[in-house]
């Protein structure tokens, strides 16, 4: 962290009384079949959140909409607690906080609301905070991985786009890159949840050799598919790595792939799912895939048509 004037002793508390930011965060869509902790795509469904510093100590949390009953309204809630997570690495005191949240990313459906509700949390305290420490984007993306474990998910709710997320000894990396015009989004979500816990459990230590080349052709390609040739994206998006190994949790989730990719969609699990994303090349193709959904499957889908967010988190003064 920078300072904009002088830094603040640790544990100083700054007047920020009466200060209220409103923040709004992007669903995302990790892995995109073959980039497996690496690839995510912003999607334009959003959490809103006004965050402010009253005059009254303590913690007040209105939850309004996904969530709205289940999730905790104390210092656990995820949102809080990367607000108190990125106040302590800048050094300075949590102060008294009300929230108001209108959520409408489904929760543990692989739609990165965790990694929302971080972001939404540190670029929340960003704008809290305005004016006496400032946060570069690499700041950013560390403390909302610090919380999350891995960048794949929120890099794209900071920064929207399709982004490339990698670590390094000096902390996580990413790369946004602007998808192509022509690629449609549609997301399929049921009713029932998946822990991401228990999907990455069912993952091995290691893979067959040709598997690991397998994808990383395929993530190669889907690079290109994305950002210039969509026609590629069937094949773009095929997967050795993850999907298979994770199909026996959610066997609903594997039949519509199979069917949708039988039928020559782009279909992945998103994140660690079980909802489906298709990366339909134009919005015809899009409408196919809703269509064969409706006739063919077995169980109810949301189908959600999604744009690609190009801008991730803000945060503005309210």
């Amino acid at each position: 962290m920078t300072s904009a004037a002088a830094a603040p002793a640790a544990g100083v508390l700054p007047d920020l009384t009466g200060r209220r930011v409103h923040v709004k965060v992007p669903a995302t869509s990790a892995n995109l079949g073959p980039g497996f902790d690496t690839l995510g795509l912003a999607l334009a469904r959003y959490d809103e959140l006004e965050v402010s510093v009253p005059d009254a100590a303590g913690l007040d949390i209105e939850v309004h909409g996904v969530g709205a009953g289940e999730v905790p309204l104390d210092a656990s809630h995820l949102v809080v607690r990367a607000i108190a997570h990125t106040f302590a690495r800048a050094g300075v005191e949590l102060p008294p906080l009300k929230l108001v949240a209108h959520n409408s990313i489904p929760h543990g459906r692989g739609l990165g609301s965790s990694g929302a509700a971080i972001v939404a949390g540190v670029v929340a305290a960003k704008g809290l905070l305005e004016g006496i420490v400032e946060f570069d984007p690499d700041e950013l993306l560390a403390l909302a991985t610090e919380l999350e474990g891995h960048p794949d998910n929120v890099a794209p709710a900071l920064f929207g786009g399709l982004t490339i997320a990698w670590v390094t000894p000096e902390g996580p990396r990413h790369k946004k890159l602007i998808v192509h015009r022509g690629v449609s989004p549609l997301v399929l979500v049921p009713e029932h949840e998946m822990s991401t816990a228990l999907a990455r459990s069912l993952q091995p230590e290691s893979v067959p050799h040709e598997d690991a080349v397998f994808n990383v052709s395929r993530s190669a390609l889907l690079i290109a598919a994305l950002i210039q040739s969509p026609e590629l994206l069937l094949q773009a998006t095929e997967d050795k790595l993850h999907q298979h190994y994770r199909a026996q949790a959610m066997p609903e989730t594997d039949r519509l792939i199979r069917a949708l990719r039988a039928a020559g969609h782009p279909a992945v699990v998103s994140g660690a799912g079980p909802s489906i994303l298709v990366l339909a090349s134009d919005p015809s193709e899009r409408a196919e895939a809703i269509r064969l959904v409706e006739a063919s499957a077995d169980t109810v889908w949301q189908a959600l048509p999604l744009a690609v967010d190009f801008k991730g988190a803000t945060v503005q003064a309210a």
